[in-house]
């Protein structure tokens, strides 16, 4: 028989990511499965690199030991609900602080005399008119009525958001102890399986990918910075420099990786697809920290079932004989970062996978949820 050479796509997700954890432990008791690519994005290229470089036979443990570093016991986490692993750059955040502060630049526009009479004049006006006094035109008034033209508000908030703080925690420093758990030489070895994430070049403005194989597919190599780079989400990361070149987060506009999967790879027999974000896992928000967990995860959510539906359709398009495996995605979990979500969320996709797995061997072409959700019928 044919050897069939299999890609596996794992998703950015972050505290879901359980859920490929949890697909990649059902998949390796299969001795018969085996991934020669993994195309990763986020969250998902740091369970690659956790896994891969873990000593052979222990890929599960130690990876799950890794993420449970990342994360916090749930009585912890509780009343201080931060990731271990999302530490705020406290020294240089104060002294961009002290250095907005002591710019002369920043006290000049304090002072805007037609914003402070038009300010006195929207004040006036409200109380003229107490029909208005309700709640909502309250909050209008305070914020344009006394904040917005008050010079020292003005210099508040400027000291806030336009100091050279860029992210409200930073993940890669190049002595870290965290990221010094990671042995990236382990990647580099023969027999490793290839191994590509991506990230956003701001300064380019390109996905750009890094890999462990880079004269195969000539591209940069990955290391703990691209890694950190592929993760730097947006106003909760800082961005990472690398040379000239500043990047964040690759998941962002690619959220599965997928990007030019197909043509680094034109040999592919199988696409295994753990996407581990969902609508349906949404929740209503009852704080700012859902409320934040929700901006984030559900654009990413939609954005990864449309990649894989735009994939599937340039798969069909390129003719090309490839069969797409999707593990469905449980929406039985949180977005907390806690050992309790990590076990319950591996629970879920060890579960899913199973189910994955038996319809894999029972059906051919694409193995859909529907097709899933078929061959779960039939055997009932």
């Amino acid at each position: 028989m044919t050897e069939k050479k299999r890609a596996i796509a794992l998703a950015g997700g972050g505290p879901a990511v359980g859920l490929s954890l949890g697909a990649l432990k059902r998949l390796h008791e299969e001795p018969d499965l085996k991934f020669d690519v993994w195309s990763t994005a986020c969250i998902g290229a740091w369970l690659a690199v956790a896994w891969n470089q873990s000593d052979p036979g222990h890929e599960y443990e130690q990876t799950v030991e890794f993420f449970k570093r990342i994360c916090r016991p749930e009585k912890v986490y509780d009343r201080f609900p931060i990731a271990a692993a999302f530490a705020p750059d406290f020294f240089s955040q104060t002294s961009n602080t002290i250095a907005y502060m002591l710019d002369p630049r920043s006290y000049q526009g304090l002072i805007v005399p037609e914003a402070i009479m038009e300010a006195a004049s929207y004040v006036q006006e409200f109380l003229a008119k107490p029909q208005y006094w309700t709640p909502g035109n309250i909050n209008s008034l305070i914020l344009n009525g006394f904040m917005a033209a008050n010079p020292l508000s003005r210099f508040m908030m400027g000291a806030m958001y336009q100091s050279r703080n860029r992210g409200l925690s930073r993940i890669y420093y190049p002595d870290s102890a965290f990221l010094d758990l990671l042995d990236f030489d382990r990647l580099y070895e023969d027999g490793k399986p290839a191994i590509l994430h991506n990230a956003y070049n701001l300064t380019r403005q390109r996905l750009e990918l890094f890999t462990n194989k880079p004269l195969s597919y000539g591209l940069p190599g990955m290391n703990a910075q691209t890694l950190c780079a592929c993760s730097a989400l947006p106003y909760i990361e800082e961005p990472v420099v690398i040379g000239a070149d500043t990047y964040c987060e690759g998941a962002t506009v690619d959220t599965v990786n997928f990007y030019d999967l197909l043509r680094l790879n034109p040999d592919l027999d199988e696409v295994w697809v753990s996407r581990i974000l969902d609508v349906k896992q949404i929740r209503q928000p009852e704080n700012l920290y859902d409320a934040l967990n929700n901006l984030v995860m559900l654009f990413a959510a939609t954005t990864s079932e449309d990649d894989v539906k735009l994939f599937k359709y340039k798969v069909a398009e390129s003719g090309r004989d490839i069969r797409v495996i999707e593990i469905p995605v449980e929406a039985n979990i949180s977005y907390d970062w806690t050992w309790e979500n990590l076990d319950r969320s591996i629970e879920d996709g060890y579960r899913a996978t199973n189910g994955v797995l038996s319809a894999y061997r029972n059906t051919t072409g694409d193995v859909t949820v529907a097709k899933l959700q078929a061959a779960s019928n039939d055997a009932a």
